[in-house]
């Protein structure tokens, strides 16, 4: 024993020797004072990326390629090739993941201690600001790379943006999307990973070798949208699909993302679709991404996905068949170890060939030399000179307060109740178990923020005489005290109720069982309503829709907003709503459904309605049941009137002669397949709609205008309306502007029948702004 103790005491010098040499080691290859790595072609920036690659490949062995396939990739020091954690966050900013602080990618105990947190994407999808999307991914990309130049990280791939449809009102990650439109998910996920990765808002900068100011991942492909719901987890769900479904709904935002937004990143999902687990579907990763969408980049599998094949799914006999048919299908590296454990032994059984590994490495190595961590010393590199000042700076904080702003929606405002005077407001009372909790404005995968302002802290700065009580005993309000908050509002000129949910009713591998506010909430709402002076406001913190069907119609709440999980600047934004400082223009990505609608098995994955069954259908789109709220509803303290000024062609012709195929539907509609239309006829088609819109109220406000298209027989389940285009505009009282919109007949007038293509209908088709309609004709 003694011996053992002296032994291990004469190893501690040479162990900490092996880890200072290990931290000293620089987080790039080809360092510039290495005589070895200089002479090696993959260190000569001067050659095409993928000659670089193939040099790489072609001098590793067996062993140490297989080290590479997982998300913490060992350094090959031999050839001055450092570690690499490809998994980072980036969700809403920098975050803190993954959860093992030994295997951080990034972490914040360095020069720099926190990163700008804008609001959870649900809020911001609010805004129906695609140029604000960009700007957020943008300042994002620029902490990340400030955070790499500071030393605080090994990985620049960020897996975000989640771009699942938020298909059901209970899922516990709807919070993280952009809402349930494909077109609005589409749109934020183009701007969001152009901005990340240093493209132009308008696009086309990045291509396959453009350098990455960081990498963005779209996740989770495909058909992702349940966690955890009565017992039925998404590592085992088998999510069955329509062709229709996913041609017009789940794949959409995914083409954008990709040839579009040149996504550097895909994540396959945990889940099966129709029977094949999607990190082992070659038709989906391999054939649609890289064949048809021409995805350029590298595919992970959601943390232990492929485990998840062999010991959940039982959909592989062992776990060499799931490492072989994961990579066989066209992923490149396994978030977890499984690749890392079995891909030997599946080379060994001949289950794999080695040059699936080459390809899977091609696509890994590409991306790390795409971010310039083949170049040498970063300081030369295009984004060598963002330094530690840039990260939570006063910019990128303001654009945090703008963005919570923009999204707030407000629902509610009875006999123009807000905003409050200023002048008038002597006292007030902020009570809810959300109005002082800051860790609740974050939301989920969220790092530290630069600094927080709760909803009572913003509106303290507005009435000095506030008294606060929390009014529950947590969110989940099993305790409420009712007595005492009525007290405190009783004496207050104005009271605000801060409810709603938090992590614990929403978030990852949780999804709700129910639609309505937790515990004895709604009655500590209404008992107050009833003993205020005034009319109350009640604002909701939450990423998921709420049944407040009560507080709708209860007189006594004269004003709802919803704040979504509005950040680090959240509670001065509200503020600022409250008291009249800024105009809310948000309006709803989502359907807010009654509690009812809980009667919906969650797992039934159709969007379209089935009334022989009494099944409803889902979202604004093929929903027909009664609603709490209608997607892209909100208020402002001013109105709105549109008119259609000019559409440049309403009548467009698709005959045989400009598609070559028509035929009939079920319902007798005349249609022609998008496919079988030529590029020349599509590009022929397009067409401009000139919308005015007038502020006549009487203050500025920053309004988002909502192109949808309806057709007038809608055959073989086509749907209520569909979004088609949607621009901000900023207008000052009284103000008038005109906005024009571009649109192409083979795109916003086109939906897919059963077999998943795209068809164009005939018929009349309405431009719908507001309460305008416009006709316009398809001739077949």
């Amino acid at each position: 024993m003694k011996f053992q103790k002296l032994a291990i005491i004469s190893l501690i010098p040479i162990f900490w020797l092996l880890l200072l040499a290990y931290a000293a080691q620089p987080p790039f290859a080809c360092h510039p004072s290495d005589p070895l790595t200089k002479s090696y072609p993959f260190c000569k920036t001067t050659l095409p990326i993928n000659q670089r690659v193939q040099d790489i490949i072609s001098r590793l062995t067996l062993d140490e390629k297989i080290s590479q396939l997982v998300n913490t990739a060992p350094p090959i020091p031999r050839l001055g090739i450092p570690r690499y954690q490809w998994w980072s966050e980036a969700l809403h900013g920098i975050a803190y993941f993954p959860a093992n602080s030994s295997t951080y990618s990034i972490h914040f105990n360095g020069k720099i201690r926190a990163a700008t947190s804008f609001p959870q994407v649900i809020l911001t999808a609010a805004s129906f600001d695609a140029h604000l999307w960009y700007r957020i991914g943008k300042a994002i990309g620029i902490e990340a790379r400030a955070l790499y130049n500071a030393g605080q990280s090994i990985g620049m791939t960020f897996w975000a943006p989640n771009i699942n449809i938020y298909r059901d009102p209970r899922w516990g990650r709807g919070q993280e999307t952009p809402g349930e439109d494909p077109v609005l998910t589409g749109k934020y996920a183009m701007s969001y990973v152009r901005g990340i990765q240093g493209d132009s808002f308008q696009g086309g900068k990045i291509g396959a070798e453009g350098h990455l100011q960081a990498s963005a991942c779209c996740k989770h492909f495909t058909a992702y949208d349940l966690d955890n719901w009565n017992g039925i987890s998404r590592f085992v769900f088998n999510a069955q699909v329509s062709l229709q479904d996913l041609a017009d709904t789940y794949q959409p935002p995914f083409e954008k993302c990709i040839k579009e937004g040149k996504a550097s990143g895909i994540m396959c999902a945990y889940n099966r679709v129709n029977g094949v687990p999607n990190c082992a579907n070659y038709d989906l990763l391999s054939k649609t991404a890289r064949g048809q969408w021409d995805f350029n980049g590298y595919i992970v599998s959601d943390c232990d996905a492929v485990a998840v094949m062999y010991e959940d799914q039982g959909y592989v006999k062992s776990p060499e068949d799931a490492v072989a048919d994961a990579l066989k299908a066209g992923m490149d590296v396994n978030c977890g170890d499984y690749l890392k454990d079995y891909t030997g032994a599946a080379i060994k059984e001949k289950k794999l060939p080695v040059s699936e590994i080459d390809r899977a490495l091609h696509n890994l190595f590409s991306v790390r030399m795409r971010l310039g961590l083949f170049d040498g010393n970063p300081d030369k590199l295009p984004y060598g000179n963002i330094r530690p000042e840039q990260v939570c700076s006063k910019e990128h904080q303001n654009l945090a307060l703008d963005a919570a702003r923009d999204g707030i929606v407000l629902l509610k405002n009875t006999g123009k109740l807000l905003p409050f005077s200023k002048s008038r407001t002597k006292t007030l009372a902020v009570i809810g178990p959300n109005a002082n909790v800051a860790e609740t404005l974050l939301g989920n995968y969220n790092g530290p923020p630069c600094k927080t302002v709760t909803p009572l802290q913003g509106l303290q700065r507005y009435v000095k005489n506030t008294r606060y009580h929390q009014g529950c005993n947590a969110v989940n309000c099993t305790s409420a005290f009712i007595k005492e908050a009525v007290e405190i509002a009783k004496g207050a000129d104005h009271v605000v109720l801060v409810m709603g949910l938090d992590q614990t009713e929403e978030r990852e591998d949780f999804d709700r069982v129910n639609l309505v506010l937790p515990g004895q909430q709604q009655k500590l709402i209404t008992t107050i309503a009833r003993a205020a002076k005034k009319p109350v406001v009640l604002v909701l913190l939450c990423g998921g829709p709420v049944d407040i069907t009560f507080a709708k119609y209860d007189p006594h709440i004269g004003s709802i907003l919803w704040a979504g999980y509005p950040g680090e600047a959240g509670g001065l934004a509200l503020a600022e709503i409250i008291f009249g400082d800024h105009n809310p223009g948000g309006r709803l990505p989502v359907t807010w459904y009654p509690q009812n609608f809980t009667r919906v098995n969650m797992t039934d994955m159709r969007m379209r309605p089935d009334p022989s069954s009494g099944y409803p259908g889902r979202t604004y789109r093929f929903y027909r049941g009664p609603k709490v709220f209608e997607f892209g509803f909100g208020l402002s303290y001013s109105n709105y009137s549109y008119e259609f000024i000019s559409v440049s062609q309403n009548e467009f012709y698709f005959n045989q002669h400009s598609s070559g195929h028509t035929s009939r539907n079920s319902e007798t509609i005349r249609y022609t397949l998008v496919s079988e239309v030529s590029k020349e006829h599509c590009e022929k088609g397009k067409f401009k709609v000139k919308v005015g819109v007038k502020n006549y109220g009487e203050m500025a406000g920053k309004h988002p205008l909502q192109l949808f298209v309806r057709q007038a027989r809608a055959g073989n389940g086509g749907a209520i309306k569909t979004l088609v285009g949607f621009q901000s505009v900023n207008l000052n009282a009284g103000e008038r502007a005109q906005i024009e919109f571009k649109l192409s007949p083979c795109e916003q007038l086109a939906r897919a029948n059963k077999d998943g293509e795209m068809v164009i209908e005939e018929g009349s088709h309405f431009l719908i702004m507001g309460d305008q309609e416009y006709e316009i004709n398809v001739i077949i």
